[in-house]
């Protein structure tokens, strides 16, 4: 797609203003805590925008566009819809201990929980997830996207967006990120809404739509569908859900920085909110797509990858088209800023104060943070041209298999030690440390990576659900055999305002049932 120099003009006076603005709110950041956590000030709409715009990127746009144009349909939506469940659990079950708490990282509490060695491995293996495969994947996948959709060069696309992204991060830290996420955040809304709506006059309107595409419009999928069975999402998707939208740094860092447990919980209930609305204007317009451009799609050198990029190509005009490239570039960029943020949160207090320099001030902890983002960006930069290689299979099947070697061990850990108080420390560092070969075990075996020791074909989520359950059986034995004396005791943050809000609950049941009602009417 060409772009004009209006386009060009909107698209670069949109990230003038985001940086400016994200650089002009963060820069009295001095301190750790104002570094890593906003001075623990966010008020619930920036969480809540920015944990959205940290979520959303091109795999949104591409990948789960594609996916819905594809054999999948509407029920790709179920990443969202069951997301927005997963945060109202979040909001009510997992925030409020960790804000209580007063940590700075999720691996922080591991320690408070069971021991200094548990907290250690967490922090190491999200390290190598966050270099390794996060941070490489967002700049690959969405210099793909702006590539595939404008037509920049895959090298020039990753490294604008590395820049960009680290520009105001290694600046102001977690606040630069978040008010970055406001404007980036908002925008892909409107953007992904802007697409819906011209889609919609595009296909002759909702009722004919839906009168066309009602085969595609179904939630629930026969239990021996490819990618997205109904048996994956009863079992598997809720581990990756609650890992990721629960345990996840660069998710939970912007909740950990609440200014109190109601803005925390308003902000996690908001982004709920906001998920219920991510399908139609990303998972609705890529079944457009394939009503409208089914034949580019599936004729020679087609894909279903396709379908997002097309709709903008033929339907969005002159101007609107810069907007749009702001829109889905701030996507990416907003998930890389709050991935390098993160990582260099937990290298820095969770690796670097405690293992390497304990009497570190507050003025080399920042230096430090700001070093490590600078370090991350490059790193994955130079990594992210290289993942487009075949024999990955795919740059979501790359990032879901290595995140099966870590998510349902850590979601293991914290699920069992909450409730369990007096689990002992070994049982946490089994769930930990047993995840990788019991894991690596069902994907060498039961994935079809190597066709020739295959046994029988098993989709990722329900091995990551086998993995899990294996893992909570192990730790409930060893909590039988030997049980802590005494249950656990977690610290206790006295000056923060724990104080309950009536109308969070309600606000939670809410989007609960709008979400049950969402699967009735599309089952």
């Amino acid at each position: 797609m060409k772009l004009t120099f209006l386009d060009i003009s909107v698209f670069v006076a949109f990230f003038v203003v985001v940086v400016f603005v994200s650089m002009y709110k963060s820069r009295k950041e001095k301190t750790g805590e104002e570094y890593f956590l906003a001075g623990r000030g966010l008020l619930w709409p920036l969480i809540g925008l920015s944990l959205i715009a940290a979520n959303i990127s091109s795999e949104h746009f591409v990948g789960m566009s594609g996916q819905s144009a594809g054999s999948v349909g509407l029920a790709i939506a179920s990443y969202e819809w069951m997301a927005a469940i997963t945060l109202v659990v979040v909001a009510f079950f997992f925030l409020p201990k960790f804000l209580k708490s007063g940590i700075y990282t999720i691996p922080e509490f591991l320690e408070y929980r069971y021991n200094s060695a548990a907290r250690a491995i967490m922090a190491f293996y999200t390290m190598v997830i966050y270099v390794g495969v996060t941070i490489a994947s967002v700049l690959y996948s969405g210099a793909l996207a702006l590539k595939t959709i404008f037509g920049v060069s895959l090298g020039t696309a990753v490294w604008w967006i590395g820049a960009i992204a680290a520009l105001y991060t290694i600046w102001g830290g977690l606040k630069a990120v978040a008010w970055a996420d406001l404007f980036q955040g908002s925008a892909l809304i409107i953007g992904g809404a802007i697409v819906m709506i011209v889609g919609f006059a595009a296909v002759g309107g909702v009722p004919e739509f839906f009168r066309v595409n009602a085969d595609k419009l179904h939630m629930i999928l026969p239990a021996d569908h490819p990618v997205l069975p109904w048996t994956a999402l009863v079992i598997g998707l809720w581990i990756p859900n609650f890992y990721y939208w629960g345990l996840n740094q660069f998710i939970c860092q912007r909740s950990l920085a609440a200014k109190s447990l109601r803005h925390g919980q308003l902000g996690v209930l908001f982004a709920a909110g906001l998920k219920l609305i991510i399908p139609f204007v990303i998972v609705i317009p890529g079944i457009m797509a394939y009503q409208l451009y089914s034949g580019q799609m599936t004729g020679p050198g087609g894909t279903f990858d396709a379908a997002y990029p097309l709709l903008i190509r033929n339907l969005i005009p002159v101007g609107i088209r810069g907007f749009m490239f702001a829109a889905i570039a701030g996507a990416v960029i907003s998930s890389l800023a709050s991935m390098l943020n993160s990582a260099s949160t937990i290298f820095t207090l969770d690796l670097y104060k405690r293992y390497f320099r304990k009497e570190a001030s507050q003025k080399s902890v920042v230096r430090m943070g700001r070093s490590m983002t600078l370090v991350f960006v490059l790193i994955g930069c130079l990594i992210a041209p290289l993942l487009g290689h075949p024999k990955l299979g795919g740059i979501f099947t790359y990032i879901q298999e290595f995140q099966g070697y870590i998510s349902p061990g850590i979601l293991a850990a914290f699920i069992f030690g909450l409730f369990i108080k007096r689990a002992p420390a070994r049982a946490g560092m089994v769930a930990l440390l047993g995840n990788v070969p019991i894991y690596g075990f069902l994907h060498i075996f039961f994935s079809g990576a190597i066709p020739s020791v295959t046994v029988v074909k098993i989709a990722f989520l329900n091995r990551m659900a086998v993995t899990f359950a294996l893992l909570l059986l192990i730790m409930g034995l060893m909590t039988l055999l030997k049980p802590l004396a005494e249950p656990v005791k977690l610290p206790v943050r006295e000056t923060f305002d724990m104080r309950p809000t009536p109308a969070v609950k309600y606000l939670g049941i809410a989007v609960v049932v709008i979400t049950i009602c969402l699967y009735i009417i599309f089952w």
